[in-house]
């Protein structure tokens, strides 16, 4: 018996450009922790439905989410991606312009809290978010997304169940704590609609009122 997750995952080709940046994450020595395929259809869907024109990424990785965002975009949109690691930065980088998308995206390197400090600074506003970073600041990364949103911005966070732990009353390590928060904040904060999905590792969703 296969899981519905296999079934969803069947039902479509393999996409070779997807497969490509995530044997160039594995050939860099890199731990593969991009978003699963069927969510990234997902995300291009969303960005594509709500006409994303500016989105701001929480985490490059390898370049699989900002391609799964990038096929989304309307025309004439950007993409910024927050990552803290440069060799993760490059890597994307290359695999973003590989995929046809090397002039719609840029990068800031260290610490995203630093780098939505000044974003906040600078008085930039963003029509789509994906958080896909360390799990510890979730909840911060939420706030600073409904700071920097324009009116109806989708906010998606992935990984939210963490493999199971967030439903494990024994699991109270600093990340699992702060992925409950942040679970808890997506269905009650006053400020969202919102929606959360059970399959795979988990993904939260909101539009931003």
């Amino acid at each position: 018996m296969i899981t519905p997750e296999q079934y969803g995952e069947e039902l479509y080709a393999e996409d070779e450009q997807l497969n490509k940046v995530k044997q160039s994450i594995l050939d860099n020595g890199i731990r593969d922790v991009s978003i699963v395929p069927g969510y990234g259809r997902l995300l291009t869907l969303l960005a594509k439905s709500s006409k994303a024109q500016s989105v701001l990424e929480i985490g490059a990785l390898g370049g699989y989410s900002g391609i799964c965002l990038a096929r989304g975009l309307s025309e004439g949109g950007k993409l910024l991606s927050l990552e803290l690691k440069e060799e993760n930065a490059a890597l994307a980088r290359r695999n973003m312009a590989d995929a046809g998308y090397g002039q719609i995206v840029n990068y800031r390197i260290g610490p995203a809290l630093d780098s939505l400090i000044e974003l906040e600074r600078q008085g930039e506003r963003f029509d789509f978010f994906f958080i896909d970073a360390d799990k510890e600041n979730y909840p911060a990364y939420l706030e600073y997304a409904i700071k920097l949103a324009l009116p109806g911005a989708i906010i998606a966070g992935d990984n939210t169940l963490l493999r199971g732990r967030t439903l494990n009353p024994d699991k109270n390590g600093p990340a699992v704590l702060a992925m409950r928060k942040f679970n808890e904040m997506i269905a009650r904060d006053e400020r969202l609609i919102s929606a959360f999905l059970p399959a795979y590792d988990g993904l939260a969703l909101a539009m931003v009122k």
